[in-house]
């Protein structure tokens, strides 16, 4: 029984501008359970979102494969590709990605507008309530915190029951008390089977991830458990 959700193979991306070429990832080689929550860290630069949105569908790679849950991603055409990120993979984003001109609600279900998901209200309103944001779902983002985005911003990820969570610095503009929640939130879903890359800079997820990848100049050095 295959059980890994994803595995990269000989990634490689290179970025080139007028003056110079930059190798984002070198040579990437990985293997990630289903289950697990893994934790992509690194410096600056290091090729953490690169990988990552990689991983996503969004980027492709200049050379190599990225296999998500035995789907061979940069095989697929582009309406292929995206009606399976639509259905199977989340993304978190550090900064929300939050429509300003629709509610909570509205934003929630967004995906309703892919022909392939179908959401019912009924199903927002209950990930609304275990996300404490159920009396927010007429508000607009300005009329919100910080901590309460990003909730919705999960919401929006979960709404559609994906295999996979791809979260990039979620939790980089919260403060502790709101990390904590977006964590927990997080490690919930890890535990009802699904599974959690997450790329960040800090240490208070450390203790809720099984392992944690460490990039550096495009290059994975270690990997940790």
């Amino acid at each position: 029984m295959n059980n890994k959700m994803i595995k990269a193979q000989n990634i490689n991306k290179v970025f080139h501008s007028a003056k110079e070429k930059v190798i984002a990832l070198n040579d990437i080689d990985l293997a990630i359970k289903k289950s697990e929550f893994v934790l992509i860290k690194g410096e600056s630069g290091s090729g953490k979102s690169t990988l990552l949105f990689i991983m996503g569908g969004m980027l492709n790679p200049t050379s190599g494969k990225m296999i998500v849950n035995n789907k061979d991603l940069f095989t697929l055409s582009e309406v292929e590709r995206s009606k399976y990120r639509a259905n199977e993979i989340g993304f978190v984003f550090q900064s929300y990605h939050l429509l300003p001109y629709l509610n909570v609600l509205e934003n929630i279900m967004l995906s309703n507008k892919l022909p392939s998901i179908q959401i019912q209200k009924e199903e927002v309103f209950k990930i609304a309530k275990e996300l404490g944001i159920a009396d927010r779902l007429d508000h607009k983002p300005s009329q919100l915190s910080a901590g309460e985005k990003q909730r919705i911003a999960l919401a929006r990820a979960l709404i559609t029951n994906p295999s996979v969570i791809l979260a990039d610095e979620p939790t980089g503009n919260l403060d502790e008390k709101n990390t904590l929640e977006v964590l927990n939130y997080l490690k919930h879903f890890q535990q009802k089977g699904g599974t959690v890359v997450m790329v960040t800079h800090g240490n208070l997820a450390d203790k809720y991830a099984t392992r944690t990848i460490q990039l550096q100049k495009g290059e994975l050095i270690k990997t940790e458990k």
